[in-house]
């Protein structure tokens, strides 16, 4: 037992820290609710509001102190992402309005605050994409994660995707990590933005596909390869596979086939099992 427990004390010795799971989730989810979902209380008192917006940026510090980042850099570090949090806020405000506008089951912006995963699991994204580039190790793909398990939707924290990006439904989507978007896109649930094979070795190049401005992606596609372009103001319809690129304005689906059958009794499927 000794020796096992020596074991795990030497594989757990990192050249970065373990960083608090539930801290950095709690981070981003108060960073959530104080730009989009703030208590009315809140609201009516804005000097405890803005002690509340201090108190995130202490929080980021202190995530950025247990990953063994210097104090200097920890400090420069939040003093980069809260001065990038206006941006991120005013281009989720674009995404709220774009699924506003595309979905006729949305009444007001405040219901797409509430209550859509889609834009939950974006506005983490977005949030996990700016530490990303600043160069943040693990925390990025934690905040992503805990959108993926909230929400089913899987988004690289790396993926880069432009405005008025709107998602519906949500559940089952996966964007991976050098997937680019451009603006104006909706994509539907099931989703997936993947590579063709997976190898490590590739770990440093273009595996995943780039989908060009004002396209939308039907339930259940699948498209896939680092040099597939889905060329803008395409549709690619529920359930298509595309390995390769696609020009503009294109529409891509499935054909179904409808086939009459007799008035005699269907006949048992073959090998049916319940």
């Amino acid at each position: 037992m000794l020796d096992f427990l020596t074991t795990i004390l030497e594989n757990n010795k990192r050249k970065i820290s373990f960083p608090n799971k539930k801290k950095s989730e709690n981070f981003v989810k108060k960073l959530f609710y104080t730009l989009f979902t703030p208590d009315q209380n809140i609201l009516n008192d804005a000097v405890f509001f803005k002690k509340n917006y201090e108190k995130l940026k202490k929080l980021l510090y202190e995530i950025f102190i247990e990953l063994n980042i210097n104090e200097k850099d920890s400090n420069n570090l939040t003093k980069v992402f809260f001065k990038k949090v206006p941006d991120i806020y005013n281009i989720l405000i674009i995404d709220a309005n774009a699924i506003l506008k595309s979905d006729p089951a949305a009444t007001v912006i405040e219901e797409v605050f509430l209550s859509y995963p889609g834009f939950f699991a974006t506005a983490l994204y977005r949030i996990a994409h700016q530490l990303c580039i600043q160069g943040v190790p693990i925390i990025p793909r934690l905040i992503t994660e805990y959108a993926h398990s909230q929400t089913g939707v899987d988004i690289h924290a790396s993926a880069q995707i432009g405005e008025a990006f709107a998602i519906d439904h949500g559940t089952g989507i996966v964007i991976g990590s050098s997937t680019k978007i451009g603006n104006k896109v909706k994509i539907y649930q099931g989703v997936t933005l993947g590579a063709i094979y997976v190898d490590k070795k590739l770990a440093n190049t273009k595996r995943h596909p780039t989908i060009e401005d004002q396209v939308t992606i039907y339930s259940g596609a699948t498209v896939l390869g680092g040099e597939t372009i889905i060329g803008h103001d395409s549709v690619l319809g529920g359930n298509v596979w595309v390995t390769k690129s696609v020009p503009p304005f294109s529409i891509v689906y499935q054909k179904n086939e409808i086939k009459m059958r007799n008035n005699s009794p269907f006949p048992d499927p073959i090998n049916f099992m319940i």
